[in-house]
């Protein structure tokens, strides 16, 4: 793949994560206008709570590498090379689980923050801001999407001859698998860090250890997506292991961040409220667009499925599976 794509999306995600560091530290800071919760619960118990987030830490780095890293070897397996139509089927369960993600956990949660009674009625309660920032961030999803594949396109013509590579060739493809790979990694990043910021920071040990199993799952069959998606790009072996190493740690990095932070951290202050649901909200709206369009519509409308209504019924399945498996730990996480 040409430099100009990544580097066009290596922009984009310093850009992003410079905004996420200006509204961090305003977010982990008390705030006068604090809003406090009722009486305190038997759960609440820091120093028991602490061994379970070092759980946590280390069960999710596994889980997590494991997930993405098992689609990079699956070339060495048969019937699960990219070719293959059991690829195709797994890719739709991991598919589901990304959209529902979107769905059930992250703009649930931010719907949830902007909502809050902690919040002041004028603007919070005055505009949907969650689906308006959700919509934003779809859109300039699509115009990174697009813009990238356009520059790298442009970069790819010879003198004036052919103006953009033909929609079926093999560098169309790799450079298409390329751009989604890297978008999807920073949706999964950003949101990643905010759920683990949040159990770090809590010291309710009764849903720390739901959230331990159901974060555990999380991160392995989305790791799965990811790295089906990064198998596809034909990434050579550096960049790979940069993007494995970035989604593994991500999680792991926000727990450890919210321990350290867990004294400051007031995740009921408005600025807290605020910033993190509006994170939470571009999250959603990133990964809501990244699994319909450069997922499920890309495999269910290309060549492959379009040709096999019966491998097409079977990743309907899988889908549905992935999507309802993860709308079900919603009543945990």
């Amino acid at each position: 793949m040409a430099t100009t794509t990544p580097s066009l999306l290596n922009h984009f995600s310093i850009s992003f994560f410079l905004i996420l560091s200006i509204f961090t530290p305003q977010a982990l800071s008390q705030s006068n206008n604090e809003c406090t919760t009722a009486s305190s619960s038997s759960c609440n118990d820091k120093a028991a709570a602490l061994p379970l987030k070092i759980i946590a830490i280390v069960t999710i780095l596994i889980t997590s590498l494991i997930g993405v890293s098992a689609p990079l070897f699956t070339r060495s397996v048969k019937a699960l090379h990219p070719d293959r139509n059991l690829f195709v089927v797994v890719k739709s369960f991991a598919a589901g689980i990304i959209l529902a993600t979107g769905f059930m956990h992250v703009l649930p949660d931010s719907f949830d923050m902007l909502s809050s009674s902690c919040l002041e009625d004028n603007p919070w309660h005055k505009f949907p801001f969650t689906g308006f920032v959700a919509m934003l961030s779809a859109i300039v999803t699509l115009m990174v999407d697009s813009l990238a594949t356009s520059i790298y396109s442009q970069k790819c013509n010879t003198g004036g001859g052919v103006l953009i590579p033909e929609a079926g060739s093999v560098g169309s493809q790799l450079m298409r698998y390329g751009v989604i790979a890297m978008v999807l990694e920073l949706g999964i990043v950003v949101h990643s860090i905010v759920i683990g910021l949040s159990l770090g920071a809590s010291n309710n040990t009764c849903s720390i250890k739901g959230l331990i199993a159901a974060l555990c799952f999380h991160q392995m069959f989305e790791g799965m997506g990811l790295g089906g998606c990064i198998l596809q790009a034909e990434y050579k072996l550096f960049k790979k292991m940069v993007m494995v190493f970035f989604f593994a740690v991500t999680t792991p990095f926000g727990i450890a961040l919210g321990i350290a932070l867990s004294n400051t951290y007031k995740e009921n202050s408005p600025i807290a409220l605020i910033s993190v649901g509006l994170l939470n909200a571009s999250s959603a709206g990133l990964l809501i667009y990244m699994a319909l369009v450069d997922l499920l519509a890309a495999d269910f409308m290309g060549q492959k499925l379009q040709g096999s209504i019966r491998l097409q019924l079977k990743s309907y399945v899988a889908v549905l599976l992935g999507a309802g498996g993860m709308s079900l730990l919603a009543k945990w996480a």
